[in-house]
């Protein structure tokens, strides 16, 4: 009887850890997750050498094989962002969700609307974006650079007006209206004849129409 009794209480702890070290055992060795990273157009034989594939920043990493694919095991069930870091391009980062049971969903990152989800085939296919710029491109020389320089304006515009104005002042019609101007500004300018002469020779009188004048001006503007 006692016998017995050990032997099941033995199966019972052998059950209970055996089914804690498999979960212990699938903690640890957890899921693969597998994928190609394309190359770009200009590919060299260093390429793969010089491409590491990283989770949560270097959590865990992976390695390209020659054709581009990689794996990277011992991954536990959650949501990791996958990433590609190459010298030389820039490529998009995939987050990949794993579940308890093993499924795989793979989407894009998105950090400025996390709750939009545009997925992508699984196992994962990366393709290089555009390349790094680690120097700025210096600018070319161009004609329109040097015409609207405020200096070159400057000089040119008064060279301009000097050819173009003589022969404004050679058109006819431009003459007409130029002299109608001129005229119209002495005409304006000049005293009439008549109360020239009336000042000459009787000052009083125009000092009057003067003060006639003045005091008429002042009423009408009361008036208003």
């Amino acid at each position: 009887m006692f016998g017995r009794i050990l032997l099941i209480s033995a199966f019972i702890v052998g059950s209970v850890t055996s089914d804690t070290l498999l979960e212990e055992y699938e903690e640890n060795v957890g899921y693969t997750i597998e994928g190609k990273v394309y190359p770009p157009s200009t590919m060299t034989y260093q390429w793969p050498r010089n491409s590491v594939v990283v989770i949560n920043g270097g959590e865990y990493k992976g390695f390209l094989k020659e054709d581009g694919s990689f794996i990277v095991s011992n991954v536990p069930s959650g949501s990791f962002v996958l990433e590609v870091l190459n010298t030389d391009y820039i490529y998009e980062p995939v987050r990949v969700e794993i579940n308890p049971k093993g499924k795989f969903r793979a989407r894009k990152v998105n950090y400025i609307i996390p709750s939009q989800v545009i997925q992508v085939p699984y196992p994962l296919k990366l393709k290089a974006l555009s390349k790094f710029r680690y120097f700025q491109q210096r600018e070319q020389w161009k004609i329109t650079d040097f015409l609207f320089n405020p200096m070159v304006i400057i000089m040119v515009l008064p060279l301009l007006l000097m050819l173009i104005l003589p022969k404004m002042m050679n058109d006819p019609e431009t003459k007409k209206e130029m002299e109608q101007l001129n005229l119209n500004k002495m005409t304006s300018d000049m005293p009439e004849i008549s109360e020239m002469i009336t000042s000459f020779f009787n000052p009083a009188s125009a000092s009057s129409k003067t003060e006639k004048s003045k005091t008429s001006g002042k009423t009408n503007k009361k008036r208003n």
